[in-house]
C-alpha cells in the first residue's frame, strides 16, 4: 500500500515537467512575462486536471467494473507509459514555442483537448486509485490527491528552476540526461504495472 502512494506522488513528480502543452505554456509565459505571471496558468491547469482526475473517477468508479478489468486497464496504461518513456527519452530541448497570449479558455480547452492528458489519467492513474479503493477506505481519491500534489510541486519546482537557471538548464548535454532519467522512471512504473497485471491473471 505505501508502494502505491508513492509511485502516485512519484507519477505526479515526473508528470508536471513531461514536456507538452502546459509546461510549454509556463515557459512561454515565464519568458514573457516573468515566473510569477506563469502561476496563473499552474493554477488553471491544476483545477482543469482535477476536475478530469475527478470525473472520470466517479464515471468509471460507478460503473462497478470488476478488479480484472482494471487490472487489464492497467496494461493498457503500461503500454502508454512506455510510449511516453520513449518519448521522453527523445527530448534533446525546452525551448519553447513563438509568444502568445494566454487567456483562461486557451488555456482551458488546450488542456481538455490533450488526448495524451485523458489517456493517462483513464489508462493509468484511475486504474491504480480504485485498486487502492478496494485496499484502503477513500484510497482512490488519497492516490488522486497525490498525483496532483506531485504535479504540482514538480511544476512549480521546474518553472522557478527554469526562470532562474535557462541558460544552463537549455545546454544541449544537461537536458537529454536529465529527460532520460524521467523515461527511465515511467519505464520502471511501466514494468511494476505490467508485472502485478500478470500476477493478478495467472493467480
Amino acid at each position: 500500500m505505501i508502494q502505491e502512494l508513492i509511485i502516485a506522488l512519484m507519477l505526479g513528480l515526473i508528470g508536471g515537467v513531461i514536456p507538452g502543452p502546459v509546461i510549454t505554456s509556463i515557459f512561454t509565459e515565464i519568458l514573457q512575462s516573468g515566473y510569477l505571471k506563469s502561476l496563473r496558468i499552474v493554477l488553471i491547469a491544476l483545477v482543469t486536471e482535477t476536475l478530469v482526475a475527478l470525473g472520470s473517477l466517479l464515471i468509471l468508479g460507478s460503473l462497478n467494473f470488476n478488479e480484472a478489468f482494471f487490472r487489464g486497464l492497467s496494461l493498457a496504461g503500461a503500454a502508454i507509459l512506455i510510449w511516453i518513456a520513449i518519448s521522453i527519452w527523445k527530448v534533446r530541448t525546452l525551448e519553447s514555442g513563438e509568444k502568445v497570449q494566454f487567456g483562461l479558455w486557451k488555456v482551458v480547452v488546450m488542456i481538455l483537448s490533450n488526448g495524451v492528458l485523458w489517456t493517462y489519467w483513464i489508462t493509468i492513474c484511475i486504474p491504480k486509485a480504485i485498486l487502492l479503493g478496494d485496499q484502503l477506505h477513500l484510497g482512490e481519491y488519497l492516490f488522486m490527491g497525490l498525483v496532483q500534489l506531485g504535479w504540482l510541486i514538480s511544476t512549480l519546482v521546474v518553472a522557478f528552476i527554469f526562470s532562474r537557471f535557462r541558460r544552463t538548464l537549455s545546454r544541449p548535454r544537461v537536458i537529454p540526461f536529465l529527460f532520460k532519467l524521467f523515461a527511465l522512471a515511467f519505464a520502471y512504473f511501466a514494468i511494476d504495472m505490467i508485472i502485478k497485471s500478470i500476477q493478478y491473471f495467472i493467480a
